[in-house]
């Protein structure tokens, strides 16, 4: 007797759309409860119930599958499998889901029931809402077993038939991973554009990104010392004088494991070439069959083995990377269609030709808005440059341009030179970036700095790397662009916006509202052991973003005319409305940092400061006219009137006296008030009459200083004070370590007497900026204020004891959150900026920071 032969499994792609096909009572969504997740399944039954209350109200069908395939299309979309759970027996049912999944460029696969009929009738006699005559089942069977030869010429790529229970109870499900999806593959890469046969080259290219190779060119292995692999872009033939050698090392690389390749369009035509398919020999194929008379004929079945292996894309590294000839659109990732292939070697055209007879093709990359970023060849360019996180490396080394790597994660160009010009261009090669004169590319494309309202309008959830993703609700994002879309500074100058700024726990005791003992006991609950308690100067906040000429003007900020950079306040608006002052300033900062030799430390042609710049009255003049002098002007008027009146009545009557003594606080007070914000304001006439505290060094070129610990900040900031005094204001601090009662002690003395002389206060800040306690991300900077100071918050009479205790009771918990997710998106948008990344990318984080300050928190805090 033979051993029962075992069941393979059903196997179904990891996204695709999968039909249940089968008769009523055939045991579908018993199958697919069994096999899939529920929200998988889109069962007809449910949606007729959804929009008729009643499954089996056949009258809702076309409802049903209207609401269904909406839901399927959703799913598919969003790169989710989805499994269809209805009878599916005729051609015209299953017709509009393979359309469906063709839309969204995944596969269809049909799972058959094809059980017996008579099984079928008794499960429906079984089931009381399944009172329908025999004739039903019969029909459906017959349709169903008369479309099973025709399931894969409607275009489903697996088909599975299960023709009795036992087949049905044994089937198992294998989930395949599509071709395209390395995502678990994490790198390190380098990635290579257009080889075209220049073997030469390519061997200096790989030393040069420090591979070590042996065995050239018959035998040839490479492999790179710390792990790295290369990912050939595909077009490694045809033009070239070294074809068959670069196929060689390629394909040895690729099956050792030290390259990922993947399929050029000259690869392509090369492959049916020598499958005998008759091709039009052209565009340096020439070339390479005639090279390819002297290899073996060995050698030629395993490179068009090797090519017809290779696979349309990837997407790598948790989806951060996706690689392809001619580059791949967010929709096509990770997909698998005749259409995605066809884009992933030629690109996409308008069917249209150029003066060279050459077809004309979309910059799809100018409308790119996707995750991932997409490195690609295919239309030669003279420079590599970034374009929505896109970028074509084929610098047409053939052509006479360069053989270019992409070293991935760390976004490192690295050329070399073409030894000479091996094959004339059909067209010019493109210039950067270039127009369809030159690249073939419809000139349509939206700039690198150009932005669209679509980008920031609407319900928004940014991923920051600091703090996960923050969410920007629709109103908020209607209010930031109505203020940026009238008040800000050219958005080309904006890449950071300063976070708000909590401030400490109300302290427990005592007649103060804030006191640094609070401040130290949060920091040290979240496990921070040193910080830094730096005084707050009375002034408004200011970003400076200075150039060191027009060249790093124009290179880094595509700016051509102006000041060498720009003075902006935390709402992202100029600092100053005569632009001769903001040019007066930059030209200042720009000739310190060259004194303070900071241009060449930091190996930099730009530079991003976090400053207050002082008086607080050079910016807030018409704040202190219009709200602070006005009610102190009437309330020292009133109360003083008062207070006399008080005077002479407690002269006559001494029962008037409580009430005096009453008035005469609140007149004290009031006096407090004006005095204290009088000390933060003093006439504005040049820039002679204005100071700079700076404390942070956010960016310069390639780096974002976040990394790095206050003192590095404070120090070489310092070096600003040294060589313009009259400019530049030091920012005195004090470190502290919170484990050292004495330390603390002194840090208290410290904030004592800033505020007993009438200052605003200090701001404690952990050591590093950037620290992850138990409960996540710490608080970057808590402010203490000054008794004096909070009058000009609070109000004149906020300190008697009346108010203390009601304010005591104020709520920090909504401030704090709003402060770490604007600090996270300003990180962000820094390190956006720094790597690169187009202009909306980095103006989404710092669009976010300005809807953010329209939430519904206490200003005073």
């Amino acid at each position: 007797m033979s051993e029962p032969r075992e069941q393979k499994p059903l196997v179904v792609p990891a996204l695709s759309l999968v039909v249940l096909v089968g008769a009523s009572g055939s045991g579908k969504s018993t199958f697919a409860r069994a096999h899939f997740k529920p929200s998988e399944i889109l069962s007809s039954d449910h949606y007729r119930g959804v929009v008729a209350d009643d499954e089996n109200d056949q009258s809702a069908t076309a409802d049903a599958f209207d609401v269904l395939r909406y839901i399927a299309g959703k799913r598919l979309a969003a790169g989710r499998l989805a499994v269809v759970d209805a009878t599916n027996v005729q051609a015209d049912a299953r017709r509009p889901l393979v359309e469906l999944a063709r839309q969204h460029h995944v596969l269809p696969v049909a799972i058959v029931l094809d059980l017996p009929e008579k099984l079928c009738h008794a499960r429906n006699a079984a089931r009381p809402d399944r009172q329908f005559g025999p004739h039903v089942v019969r029909n459906q069977t017959r349709d169903m077993r008369r479309s099973l030869r025709e399931l894969r010429r409607e275009g489903f790529r697996y088909v599975h038939v299960l023709s009795s229970p036992e087949e049905v109870a044994a089937a198992t499900i294998e989930r395949q991973r599509l071709w395209t999806d390395r995502r678990d593959d994490h790198g390190p890469f380098d990635i290579i554009g257009d080889v075209h046969g220049c073997f030469d080259e390519l061997v200096e290219l790989l030393e040069a990104l420090g591979y070590r190779l042996s065995g050239l060119p018959d035998a040839p292995r490479a492999a790179h010392p710390e792990g790295r692999r290369v990912i050939f872009l595909g077009d490694l033939v045809d033009r070239g004088p070294r074809s068959p050698d670069v196929l060689r090392l390629a394909m040895a690389m690729v099956e050792a494991g030290a390259a990922i390749c993947v399929p050029g369009n000259h690869e392509v035509k090369l492959l049916k070439k020598l499958r005998g398919r008759d091709v039009r020999v052209s565009h340096g194929l020439e070339l390479t069959l005639a090279q390819l008379e002297v290899e073996t004929d060995t050698f030629k079945a395993k490179a068009a083995e090797f090519i017809d292996g290779l696979v349309s894309h990837y997407v790598l590294d948790d989806g951060k990377l996706a690689v392809a000839h001619a580059g791949v659109k967010e929709a096509y990732q990770g997909r698998g269609s005749s259409a995605v292939r066809d884009f992933c070697l030629y690109g996409e055209t308008t069917g249209e030709t150029d003066e060279y007879g050459l077809p004309v093709r979309f910059n799809w990359a100018s409308e790119y808005r996707g995750q991932a970023m997409v490195v690609y060849g295919h239309t030669p360019t003279t420079v590599a440059e970034w374009e929505n996180r896109t970028i074509c490396i084929d610098t047409g080394c053939v052509f006479g341009g360069a053989l270019t790597a992409l070293r991935y994660p760390e976004r490192e160009l690295v050329e070399v030179k073409a030894r000479r010009v091996y094959y004339e261009p059909q067209r010019p090669l493109a210039p950067a970036r270039g127009a369809s004169g030159g690249s073939g590319a419809l000139t349509e494309a939206r700039a690198h700095d150009e932005l669209d309202i679509d980008d920031v309008r609407g319900r928004r959830a940014i991923r920051t790397r600091v703090h996960g993703m923050v969410t920007i609700r629709e109103e908020n994002a209607a209010a930031a662009l109505e203020a940026m879309s009238r008040f800000a500074v050219d958005p080309r100058w904006l890449i950071y916006l300063p976070p708000t700024m909590s401030p400490s726990e109300t302290a427990k005791d005592g007649g103060l509202l804030e006191h640094p003992r609070e401040a130290f006991a949060y920091f040290r609950q979240n496990g921070v052991g040193r910080v830094v308690c730096e005084e707050k100067h009375m002034g408004s906040r200011a970003v400076l973003v200075v150039c060191r000429d027009e060249a790093a003007r124009a290179r880094r900020f595509r700016v051509a005319e102006g000041p060498l950079g720009a003075c902006v306040t935390r709402m992202g608006r100029p600092f100053f409305a005569d632009e001769a002052r903001t040019r007066e300033l930059v030209d200042r900062v720009r000739a310190a940092m060259d004194r303070a030799d900071l241009w060449a430390e930091l190996n930099t042609d730009w530079a991003c400061l976090d400053a207050e710049i002082l008086p607080w009255s050079a910016k807030a003049q018409d704040l202190l006219r219009g709200q602070y002098a006005a009610v102190g002007a009437s309330g020292r008027a009133s109360l003083g009137a008062a207070v006399r009146a008080l005077e002479q009545a407690a002269a006559r009557d001494e029962s008037a006296r409580p009430l005096l003594q009453r008035h005469a606080a609140r007149r004290a007070a009031m006096e407090g008030y004006v005095a204290a914000y009088r000390r933060y304001c003093w006439p504005v006439r040049s820039l002679a009459d204005i100071r700079v505290a700076p404390f942070h060094l956010l960016a310069s070129e390639g780096a974002v200083h976040a990394a790095r610990d206050h003192g590095f900040h404070l120090r070489l900031l310092g070096r600003l004070c040294e060589v313009d005094p009259a400019l530049f204001a030091p920012t005195p601090h004090r470190v502290v370590d919170l484990s050292d009662p004495a330390s603390e002690a002194q840090a208290v003395a410290f904030w004592t007497e800033l505020v007993e002389r009438g200052g605003e206060g200090m701001v404690v800040k952990s050591w590093e900026w950037v620290v992850r306690g138990p409960r996540g991300l710490v608080q970057p900077a808590i402010k203490c204020r000054g008794p004096e100071y909070l009058r000009i918050i609070y109000g004149p009479e906020y300190l008697m004891p009346e108010h203390v205790a009601r304010l005591r009771s104020r709520a920090l918990g909504a401030k704090r959150a709003l402060a770490l997710r604007e600090y996270a998106l300003g990180l962000e948008a820094l390190h956006r900026f720094v790597e690169g990344e187009p202009l909306y990318r980095v103006h989404e984080c710092v669009f976010g920071v300005l809807a953010l300050e329209s939430e519904p928190i206490d200003p005073r805090l």
